[in-house]
């Protein structure tokens, strides 16, 4: 009897541009070049451009997979093998707009503000009861499915996720493969010759081994900052491995809003210092629009080559190794369970994970350095109370969120943190809970 072929759906794909990359890595794979590619979207118009991108993917691999779009959400996820969610809850307006401008209002600045911070307690609490919509018609349609999250914030809806329902849900990011190539570069080495172990949560894991054949890098990197050779944008980053002995693994305009350190309205001097950009998602937002856009133009005229190159995402790797058994260790958003032993056992940890015909395996840590995990549990408690207030619907720890976030309450008051989740929670409307309103 022939093998029927697996079924990947992506939920979200008129992201075209990122599921663009994914298509290409998973196609690229000989034992996925025939799967069943099912993309859904709400909106029918990118939908069809990012069908018309699969279509092109596969012609320029010269391979022939079954490709179909629907805005049918249970047809997406009839029997489904893998089901990737790449979606943005309010979109860019009013979502991200909203999460930036309000708190400006309170004299609160963020750069990127999807991950932790106001932005990313209130990214959470649009995006998870969605997520869960999702989980909730796969524990029907497809509950042996492995759901792969890209959304963000990471932590907080895998955290939810894995809490509230069955379906077996890690969390894919690209900071740890992306950041230990970064360092390769500004190492002088080919990424290729790096071994690295990284631990934490996501978005402030750290590399507790950074090797090249045994020999320890770390000395490298410190040259690196003596010698003045610090790139002007990841100058947060560096200073932080100097007070720290550890290179954290996201970037530095993410890193400085979940500290208190860096971003302060009567300190304009740390700004340019470190050169930390504000508003910087606004900017990437407008970026990938048009990015889109272009993209959709060139589709349309049809006489520009595709070009299709495998990126460093994940998401294909996993489902390869699944399907092959191909052993291979990625880095995995997943429940803690003791995984890093001086981290809450509830907490969501980025880890490395073997995955083989066996699916996603997370490898055991053992304890982290004492001031990472103390570092770390003060963002900790920002997910924990999040998470806590959308499954309970309790708003009392939407405030408390707030409250605890390292860089709110390093510059607002707790009469201004109490009602700038109210500006914000009335200024998102509907996207909003009803309990939670």
């Amino acid at each position: 009897m022939p093998i029927k072929p697996v079924k990947i759906t992506f939920i979200g794909a008129g992201s075209t541009v990122f599921a663009k990359n994914l298509m290409g890595d998973i196609l690229s794979y000989p034992e996925l070049a025939d799967c069943q590619l099912c993309l859904y979207d709400i909106d029918a118009e990118r939908l069809a451009t990012s069908e018309v991108v699969a279509r092109r993917v596969a012609g320029v691999l010269g391979v022939h997979p079954a490709i179909a779009s629907t805005t049918d959400r249970e047809r997406a996820l009839s029997e489904a093998d893998y089901v990737i969610s790449m979606v943005q809850v309010a979109g860019y307006r009013p979502g991200t707009v909203t999460d930036f401008e309000v708190p400006k209002r309170f004299g609160l600045r963020q750069t990127i503000a999807d991950t932790l911070g106001i932005g990313g307690i209130l990214r959470a609490v649009r995006t998870i009861p969605v997520l869960l919509e999702f989980c909730r018609d796969m524990e029907r349609l497809c509950p042996q499915a492995l759901h792969l999250n890209y959304v963000n914030p990471m932590a907080m809806n895998v955290w939810a996720l894995r809490r509230a329902s069955p379906v077996t849900t890690i969390g894919l990011c690209h900071s740890v493969q992306g950041t230990a190539h970064q360092l390769a570069h500004d190492l002088g080495i080919p990424p290729e010759e790096i071994d690295y172990l990284a631990a934490g949560i996501n978005h402030m894991a750290f590399y507790l081994k950074l090797e090249r054949g045994g020999e320890d890098l770390y000395p490298a990197l410190r040259r690196v900052v003596a010698e003045g050779r610090v790139p002007d944008w990841n100058r947060v980053r560096y200073e932080m491995f100097l007070r720290l002995g550890y290179f954290v693994t996201e970037s530095s305009e993410h890193f400085s809003e979940y500290v208190p350190w860096f971003i302060k309205r009567d300190r304009p001097d740390l700004i340019e210092r470190f050169n930390i950009p504000l508003d910087e998602y606004i900017r990437r937002c407008e970026e990938q629009l048009a990015g889109w856009n272009s993209l959709k133009a060139e589709l349309e005229a049809g006489d520009q080559p595709l070009e299709v190159h495998r990126s460093l995402e994940y998401g294909s790797q996993i489902i390869h190794s699944c399907v092959t058994g191909q052993p291979r260790v990625v880095y995995g958003n997943v429940p803690n369970g003791g995984l890093i032993s001086n981290l809450p056992a509830e907490a969501c940890v980025e880890v490395p994970c073997l995955v083989d015909r066996n699916g996603v395996q997370p490898v055991k840590v053992g304890a982290l350095p004492p001031h990472l995990a103390a570092l770390m549990q003060t963002n900790i408690n920002v997910q924990a109370l999040t998470v806590e207030a959308v499954l309970t619907g309790k708003r009392e720890h939407l405030y408390h969120a707030a409250m605890l976030d390292p860089h709110t309450g390093a510059e607002l008051d707790l009469d201004q943190i109490w009602a700038l989740v109210d500006a914000l929670t009335e200024a998102h409307g509907d996207w909003i809970p009803s309990s939670l309103r």
